[in-house]
């Protein structure tokens, strides 16, 4: 298993790339309301991804082989029982949707990948719950990360909040390593044992993504290859940051100003 471990340089333009991701996020905001369609949604982010930070839009694309197609929108917008990888649609948004939407991100040859939930008007209290605990299972997540660490520490405190709640974990779909390349080692479980695993090192950068259901855990994808949704039809939830071991903790590239963890360690 080969891990890259950033040189400065790179690490400046994964902050950059990472910062922009989050952006899309933070502009798009605004426009989450009912009526409005996951269309619309990619299209003012894919025109403020090219046009306003002159990046390239990653998950356009992506993925496209001899006889099997891309992913075909520039942001991935997964709706209440859908667990990632959502296909943007001309289906308006309704008052009470829950919503997870990935940004990804090039600049410069570099990746930043982070995503949030965003609610519809007025939901739920427990889809307000199960997201509130998701973005826990996220900071819990990132907290146990510095030098030394493993990677069971990050799967296996994620995995205790989540079903000390109530909730499971998706297994199939997990964080990854990151940086000129979309996704590379180590591959990073949301699940696991605390001492088990890679060691974390400086200078590896990598997401930490918690997909964490309302019922089972188990999920299929639809016809179109991409689409991944509880087997159950119950609710899913995901967070997502980029993030960077730093000499005694981490720094997460990808933070917004809604975020309520600290964007260094230490």
């Amino acid at each position: 298993m080969t891990v890259t471990l950033k040189t400065p340089d790179e690490i400046k333009k994964m902050r950059i790339a990472g910062r922009l991701a989050a952006e899309v996020l933070e502009m798009i905001a605004e426009h989450i309301k009912p009526g409005v369609t996951t269309d619309e949604l990619n299209t003012l982010c894919h025109e403020h991804i090219v046009n306003v930070q002159k990046a390239i839009p990653a998950p356009l694309n992506y993925g496209a082989a001899p006889g099997r197609p891309g992913f075909p929108k520039s942001i991935c917008t997964s709706l209440n029982h859908v667990v990632c990888h959502g296909i943007p649609n001309d289906k308006p948004l309704k008052e009470g949707d829950v919503m997870n939407i990935d940004i990804t991100v090039i600049k410069d040859g570099y990746y930043g990948d982070t995503s949030r939930m965003f609610h519809v008007g007025k939901v739920p209290e427990w889809a307000e719950r199960l997201s509130q605990v998701t973005q826990e299972c996220l900071y819990k997540g990132i907290e146990v990360v510095r030098p030394g660490a493993r990677l069971g520490d990050i799967g296996e405190v994620i995995q205790k909040h989540a079903e000390k709640n109530g909730f499971s974990v998706v297994r199939e779909f997990c964080g990854h390593g990151i940086g000129s390349v979309f996704h590379e080692e180590p591959q990073v479980l949301h699940y696991g044992r605390a001492g088990t695993g890679m060691e974390l090192k400086e200078g590896m950068t990598f997401t930490i993504e918690p997909m964490i259901n309302q019922g089972r855990p188990e999920t299929r994808v639809l016809g179109d290859g991409w689409t991944a949704i509880t087997k159950d039809r119950k609710l899913s939830a995901q967070w997502e940051h980029t993030l960077l071991v730093t000499a005694d903790g981490y720094e997460i590239f990808t933070l917004r100003g809604d975020d309520t963890i600290a964007r260094v360690s230490g």
